[in-house]
């Protein structure tokens, strides 16, 4: 049996404080069995994307302690941004993605949005598949006139009444909740900066004014350049290519064209396709074609568990111009490898008459190592959200003295999560190398050589995380942390100097082999 699991693409109303996005995703993640997929914060929109799925209840649960999270530390009256909002948490939305109907999310809205108003005391508002009236399956109509115009106009006009709370706006302002079908929120970027156009081009495309009937489309100028920024309501009806042949289209009538188009957050893979389709005009095109489908079918169909090499994508990332991720995350990926051989190595001795006077000592060693294998997993990710910190932090206003102290405090803040986050890795890749040392000295012998390679790769882990602490120490304005970080890391090598010795002590004498 499957479990459900559903989709949220929740929307904060904050980008410029790095330190204030990484506390809402920790609210996310502290939640057991949900996970956090992508993140994407735009500067002059100031406003980040959080996507994370999980089954229906850990999912409800950690969408309602982002929106609390958010609601501490994001003040309304003191938000600027390109992007319409009402809200520090300015939308919700749940997606079914499988074995889950479109009313269990609409349900779960609905709980949601009921709890989020009786106990933060934020105006909710339900929309699409939630909404409870045909005018506010629009996200715009609810959120027309943004914040500024709610506020004053929510305890007045009986329309704008909330479905759950208090007819009032606080510095959080209000929330949308709903369920609905999968959205692309894609933005494509003109070779101008004259906005006008962008909005004119917004205007032709958008289903709301004559264009296209799965469009809803703004013209803004960002980073200097004018976008078209969309959210493609049904890609199925409203093909992606379809969409940007008609802004290169109209573009053209005012001598521009595109530059370059971004997503905001995660698409299907299945509009991927059907766009490389239109543009290859592959005709005669069949689905099995793709070589990682038929791989997953084959194996689906052989029953077989065995993962298909290099199906994770990681190593195809770290290989990639993009500099997440990076030697911090390769790191914590060598630690939980070093972690999965000691694990290998513990069950290869339980339940052997030979080794029965440790099997205790090998079930120990089993549930810790299986323990700290996916905490470096769930590292490889962690690293490369602390390096996207800095690089958020570093793109920060700095027009006024008060931007260049904030902007400077966060660089600051998130250098020190990039420093804390590999001396983690180290101090996890130490700990699996202790833990290789006692399957190699009292495990199966017939795999001594796999728990030495296993401490080998957490040595490795631990060499990779000291160089990413280091480089970004030098970067700290306190030496006394700086310093505090390095005499840790310096520990550790200790530790990990006397474990390399007692391996190689039982290789040789334990083992027979020819080190010496």
């Amino acid at each position: 049996m499957t479990t459900p699991i559903v989709e949220c693409i929740a929307n904060f109303s904050e980008a410029r404080r790095p330190e204030v996005v990484e506390q809402i995703i920790q609210a996310i993640a502290s939640q057991p069995s949900v996970s956090v997929l992508d993140r994407h914060s735009d500067m002059d929109h100031n406003r980040t994307v959080i996507t994370f799925v999980g089954p229906p209840e850990n999912l409800e649960e950690a969408a309602y302690r982002a929106i609390a999270r958010a609601a501490e530390l994001i003040d309304l009256d003191q938000h600027s941004g390109e992007h319409p909002r009402i809200g520090a948490t300015d939308v919700v939305p749940f997606v079914p993605i499988s074995d889950v109907s479109m009313e269990t999310c609409v349900q779960l809205a609905r709980r949601l949005g009921s709890r989020v108003g009786e106990e933060l005391g934020i105006p909710v508002y339900l929309y699409e598949e939630a909404a409870t009236s045909p005018e506010r399956q629009n996200l715009e109509n609810i959120r027309r006139g943004e914040y500024e115009a709610l506020k004053e106009e929510i305890g007045v006009k009986p329309e704008r009444a909330p479905d759950f709370g208090p007819l009032h706006l606080g510095p959080a302002g209000a929330t949308v909740i709903g369920a609905r079908h999968p959205l692309i929120a894609f933005n494509v970027y003109l070779t101008t900066e004259d906005i006008s156009i962008a909005k004119k081009i917004a205007t032709a495309i958008r289903h709301s004014s004559g264009g296209l009937r799965y469009v809803k489309a703004l013209g803004l100028l960002v980073d200097g350049r004018a976008q078209v920024s969309m959210n493609l309501t049904n890609f199925r009806k409203t093909p992606v290519a379809r969409v940007v042949e008609m802004i290169r289209r109209e573009a053209g009538r005012y001598g521009v064209g595109i530059h370059h188009s971004e997503l905001v957050g995660l698409i299907p893979q299945e509009a991927l396709v059907d766009a490389s389709l239109w543009y290859l005009q592959l005709d005669q095109f069949e689905p099995d074609q793709i070589l990682e489908r038929r791989l997953a079918t084959a194996q689906k169909e052989g029953g077989s568990t065995a993962p298909v090499p290099g199906s994770t994508g990681f190593l195809d990332d770290l290989a990639s111009a993009s500099a997440t991720p990076g030697g911090g995350s390769a790191a914590a990926y060598s630690g939980a490898a070093g972690a999965a051989l000691v694990a290998m190595v513990s069950r290869l001795s339980i339940g052997r008459k030979k080794y029965a006077a440790v099997e205790h000592q090998m079930e120990s060693i089993l549930d810790r190592a299986e323990k700290l294998r996916a905490e470096l997993i769930a590292a490889v990710e962690q690293d490369s959200a602390a390096f996207d910190l800095v690089m958020a932090a570093f793109k920060l206003p700095k027009d006024t003295l008060d931007q260049q102290e904030t902007r400077s405090r966060a660089i600051q803040e998130a250098t020190l999560k990039a420093a804390q986050v590999p001396l983690d890795v180290a101090g996890k890749a130490v700990e699996v190398m202790e833990l290789a040392v006692q399957v190699v000295s009292a495990g199966n012998l017939n795999a001594i050589s796999d728990g030495a390679t296993g401490a080998a790769l957490a040595r490795a882990a631990l060499t990779s995380a000291g160089y990413n602490v280091r480089i970004n120490v030098t970067s700290l304005k306190d030496q006394e942390t700086a310093q505090s970080l390095l005499m840790k890391l310096h520990d550790l090598e200790r530790r990990a100097a006397a474990v390399d010795e007692k391996v190689r002590a039982d290789l040789i004498g334990r083992g027979g082999m020819p080190l010496a």
